[in-house]
Parts: C-alpha cells; structure tokens; sequence
C-alpha cells in the first residue's frame, strides 16, 4: 500500500469544514496542515474535526514544505491566487468550484499547471453522484441524444454576498448543472442564448431567474430553466432532468434513482454503482490522478470550457442575443495576455497557437 498522500488545506470556512470531514474519511490521505487568514477559526475547525496535532497557519508559505498537495477551498475570488502560487511551488492542486470568477483567470491557471507540470483539477462534485451516474450510462444505451433539460427551482435565503450579485443564480449555482450537461451529453457547447430576470417577490437583488438554451457541438440542444425565488414544488438541489434520445427517454429527479424507457416502451434499470459520492468522490479521483499521473475529471484545461459556458450564458443575457464559447475563450485569451504580469505564465498563454485548443475546444 502506498503511504497516505500529504495533504495542505486552505481555507477553513463552512465548506472547509466540510472537506476536513472528508479528508478524516479517507485513508488515503492525511491532513498535515491547514492554513486560513484567520488563524484562530483554522485552529478551532482544526480541533472541531479531530485534528489538534495539526499546525495551522495564515499563509502556505508556513506549511507548505511537508505537502504531497494542496486542497483549495479558499472563497473564487482567492483560488487563482493559492492555486496559481502552490502549483508553482510543485505541488498539484485539487480546487474547490468554481475555478475562478473570470475565464482570463482560469486561462492563467492553465498556464501555471502547465509551466509546473503539475496537475490541477476542480471539484465539481455534482459530477460524483449515483443516481447521475446511473442516468449517464443509460443516456449512453439509448443513442444519440436530441434533447436535454435540467428545471432547477428553490428558494435560499441566503442572505449576505449571493443577495447583492447581479446575476446570483448563473454565477453562483448555474455551473453545477452547466457542467454536468457537458458529461451527459459527451460533447462541448457551441453556443447560447440566455435571457435572466428577476420577479417582483424575489429577495434578491440581481437576477434570480433564468432560462438558457446551449447548442452542442454534436447537434443537442441543452434547455436549463431556473429559479432560486421559487417557493413551494422545489427541486432537489441537482436539478429535475429530461434527455430524449432516438432510443428512447430518461429522467432523473435529481435525488433518486433515474427512470428509463426504451422505444419499445421496455423499462431500461437503473445500475447503481456503490462509488463515493460529491466531494469525497472528488477526493478519490484527485488521489488516484496524482498517484497514477492520469487525467481526471474537470482537469484544469477542459473546466475551463464550463465556466466559459456561465460567462457566456451572462453576456447573452446581457446583450440579448446569442453567445459563442469560442468567442468567450478567445476573449479572455486576449485580457490574459494584457493584465498577466508574471513573464513565465505570460509566457505560455503567448505561446499558445489557439486558446481554444489549448482547452480542447477543438482538435
């Protein structure tokens, strides 16, 4: 058995105590140091969760130099940051969602995992569901798939920073569903047309409500429809989904097991599969990419493509007419190349024949 991979959390807030929950689940891996800007709320979610052995400290420069990785569950606004600077020290990163507020960002953490050579992957935990997993392998028997809808309805009083962003529900939540589309379906988006809105009860201040259409690549069409100011008949948090397919339909409500019904009209089972789920699914794949050197799941150039998918759904909505990801990706491209100041990432985003290959958007 391999010795248990070292791990240096950072960030020590209400998700962070959720991954220390995690990482303590896992023998895999142990937690050698957890870092926060506040000491004394790392040093008591530290000892809340077991760890009371555990330096902690505000910054990795402290505790950085008995780390296997690194576990960045810091606020987006700081991912690029602590990312960006742990990669650099050779150290490969496992990254809270979503990568970072702005597809320029993202494109210069590409850059950093590229320089470093080390990997950088994001937690998109939606991605480790059963009950999703299942409804993927029967959307694969079922054929070429036409259409795919996701309805997401809730009702949060969050209070706080969500209440005041101008566009809450996609910059916030969106993602979650925007990047399980990309999975199910199999191929990439193209394109999108996005109309937002807020209703008069709504709580919050920018615009709680949206419905989004992406066209993909390989000719589906992806419909999200969501509300968070949507009292009453609430969705499960992943989202309530349809796909019609030439070899029939499935749907899933998001927390049970999917239902699937073949053209014949024969019901197709659902096989579940006893895999861990959400973060701590997340965990197992960061563990085994590093041990292995594979490619996981949302590595650091593909999840560049679903955060674009929100960037472009908020440019859509707000010019009111439809969005092509490739234009958001060679955008940031651009903004990269004027605001990255350090010459070894500059460097790399410059040596880039096309942005968009770099993210596997095209061949």
């Amino acid at each position: 058995m391999p010795d248990p991979l070292r791990l240096l959390q950072v960030g020590a807030g209400g998700m962070g105590r959720a991954w220390l929950r995690t990482i303590a689940d896992n023998p895999d891996v142990d937690l050698i140091g957890l870092v926060d800007l506040d000491v004394d709320v790392a040093r008591a979610a530290a000892d809340e969760h077991g760890y009371g052995d555990v330096p902690v400290a505000a910054s990795i420069d402290e505790l950085a130099g008995n780390a296997d990785a690194v576990i960045d569950v810091t606020v987006p606004a700081a991912h690029p940051k602590i990312s960006v600077d742990a990669l650099l020290r050779g150290l490969p990163v496992l990254c809270e969602k979503p990568l970072a507020e702005t597809v320029r960002e993202c494109l210069a953490m590409v850059a950093a995992s590229e320089v470093s050579g080390k990997l950088l992957m994001v937690s998109q935990s939606r991605r480790y569901f059963r009950a999703g997993a299942a409804f993927g392998r029967q959307l694969a028997e079922l054929g070429t798939i036409g259409s795919l809808s996701c309805e997401f309805f809730k009702a949060p009083h969050f209070s706080g920073f969500r209440e005041r962003m101008a566009e809450p529900l996609l910059v916030d939540m969106a993602i979650h569903q925007f990047d399980l589309s990309r999975k199910l379906i199999g191929s990439e988006p193209v394109s999108v047309y996005c109309e937002s809105y807020n209703p008069d009860w709504s709580w919050f201040d920018g615009s709680a409500a949206a419905n989004a259409v992406f066209t993909f690549a390989d000719g589906t069409r992806f419909a999200f429809t969501g509300s968070w100011c949507a009292p009453g008949l609430e969705t499960s948090w992943n989202g309530r989904w349809r796909a019609s397919a030439s070899g029939g339909t499935a749907t899933w409500d998001g927390d049970n097991p999917p239902v699937a019904e073949l053209a014949s009209g024969e019901a197709l089972p659902a096989v579940m599969v006893d895999d861990p789920e959400q973060i701590a699914g997340s965990l197992v794949e960061f563990v085994a990419a590093v041990r292995e050197s594979t490619v996981p799941q949302s590595e650091v150039h593909s999840n560049v493509i679903s955060v674009a998918m929100v960037e472009a759904a908020v440019r859509s909505a707000s010019s009111g007419t439809p969005v092509r990801i490739a234009d958001v990706i060679t955008d940031a491209h651009t903004e990269a190349l004027a605001t990255v100041q350090d010459p070894t990432l500059h460097g790399v985003l410059e040596s880039w024949p096309s942005p968009l290959k770099a993210v596997g958007l095209q061949p």
